[in-house]
């Protein structure tokens, strides 16, 4: 399953507010309020679908009436006294997770035993709550409910939209949550709110994307372009997967030559546009192409250079790639961390395929294997100089985290070639303990 490449947090927590009660009393309490609203007379009054409004919401809070996140398992079980139907123990994006499964809800208690995660599986009410609430609250508004009264309700249903989806992500269930997600924007942009939420729509493309609802995906993120929220790049990216599902070459390449020239450092354009290029057999010369085109309108962005460097590595032309770094470095004063960066990979893309051919040849060959052992050695010194100049550089925390880790990797290789390689790997060891 692709991972979002966002943070997500819960918008606001449920709280307690009153005991479970009867479906059938929910189910009641929405069909008189119905039943109001087909009165000619009544159905002209605001408070009529206030009250209607409220009924969906007493409707849709009233699973999870008695369970608020953050509590201990011990509170939980004073507090309810359902039996639950069973009890497991699950892994969700890494972590374990004791599930309990009630007869409306799946309740999650992370490692610490604290309530975590809270999912409605039965609502007491059938159909979407949160969106016929918006609804009745929207025509409320229209008959003269004060904005100031219906805002801040409307607010609490895209709120709920958003915490719902976000657990459904958590459980993997990307289909719903790109429905709520997508509920989430609509509410925020109806009266008297009307909020343009472009996380939202985003994040409902994405999980559309992951569960292959090309369609809706692309719909929502030609929204987001339209209104110029690009998340960093990758809006284009991810519709040049939309038009790549259709099979359709030309328009992914122009969504990634859009995006390239906009976001240079973007590296999911970088690897879409290098899968298309060599999906298609095309000269990856091509994609240089694109970025002498962004180069003239940028041309001291040293991270064009990495790009292309990148590109090259790719494809396995170390020469080329090295070159575009170098050329990054010279712009840049010898002070762009990614093109070291780059560079450092380049060896150790060396390296691996050194250990490809070592791998590949016959136990007789054992000459050839020692010359291969000792170009290998000598690739793991140099890598080392590129990895130091890059961590040397650098501002970036992950970044110097990530190659202060490769640093204490490759000194540990070498620790038996020289007793300084032992020394710098205790060195590089104790940062990225200290990290």
């Amino acid at each position: 399953m692709k991972k979002l490449v966002f943070a997500l947090a819960l918008v606001c927590s449920m709280q307690l507010a009153y005991a479970q009660k009867p479906d059938a009393e929910m189910q009641k309490g929405v069909d008189k309020a119905l039943e109001a609203t087909q009165d000619a007379k009544k159905a002209g009054k605001a408070a009529t679908w206030i009250k209607l409004a409220e009924a969906y919401m007493k409707a849709y809070a009233n699973p999870t009436s008695n369970i608020t996140p953050g509590i201990d398992k011990n509170t939980f079980t004073m507090m309810n006294k359902e039996a639950p139907i069973s009890v497991s123990t699950v892994e969700i994006e890494g972590q374990a997770f004791e599930k309990m499964q009630l007869s409306h809800v799946d309740v999650y208690f992370n490692a610490a035993g604290v309530v975590t995660i809270v999912d409605v599986t039965k609502p007491s009410v059938p159909g979407d709550l949160l969106g016929e609430a918006a609804k009745a609250y929207s025509k409320a508004f229209e008959l003269g409910a004060k904005a100031k009264d219906v805002a801040p309700k409307m607010k609490e249903i895209a709120d709920d939209y958003y915490n719902d989806a976000f657990v459904a992500y958590q459980l993997g269930n990307m289909a719903k949550a790109s429905d709520l997600f997508k509920g989430c924007a609509e509410v925020s942009a109806m009266a008297p709110s009307e909020v343009v939420n472009d996380e939202a729509a985003y994040y409902s493309a994405f999980t559309a994307l992951n569960s292959q609802n090309y369609e809706r995906a692309e719909s929502m993120l030609n929204q987001c372009l339209e209104r110029g929220f690009y998340q960093d790049g990758n809006v284009y990216a991810n519709l040049s997967t939309c038009a790549l599902a259709k099979a359709d070459t030309l328009a992914a390449k122009n969504y990634l030559a859009s995006g390239l020239t906009a976001f240079p450092d973007n590296a999911a354009i970088l690897t879409n546009l290098i899968n298309l290029y060599l999906q298609t057999k095309e000269d990856p010369a091509k994609i240089v192409e694109l970025l002498d085109e962004a180069k003239k309108a940028m041309p001291d962005n040293p991270s064009l250079f990495y790009v292309e460097g990148n590109i090259y590595a790719g494809i396995k032309d170390y020469e080329k790639a090295n070159a575009a770094y170098d050329k990054g470095l010279e712009i840049a004063d010898g002070k762009y961390d990614m093109c070291w960066y780059g560079k450092a990979v380049v060896v150790l893309k060396e390296c691996d395929d050194i250990i490809e051919e070592m791998n590949a040849l016959d136990v007789r060959e054992w000459k050839k294997y020692d010359e291969l052992a000792a170009k290998l050695t000598q690739k793991y010194i140099d890598a080392i100089e590129p990895f130091e100049k890059c961590y040397e550089v650098s501002e970036i925390p992950e970044v110097k985290a990530a190659v202060a880790d490769s640093l204490k990797r490759l000194n540990f290789q070498l620790r038996n070639v020289d007793p300084k390689y032992q020394e710098a790997y205790e060195k590089w060891n104790a940062i990225v303990g200290a990290e």
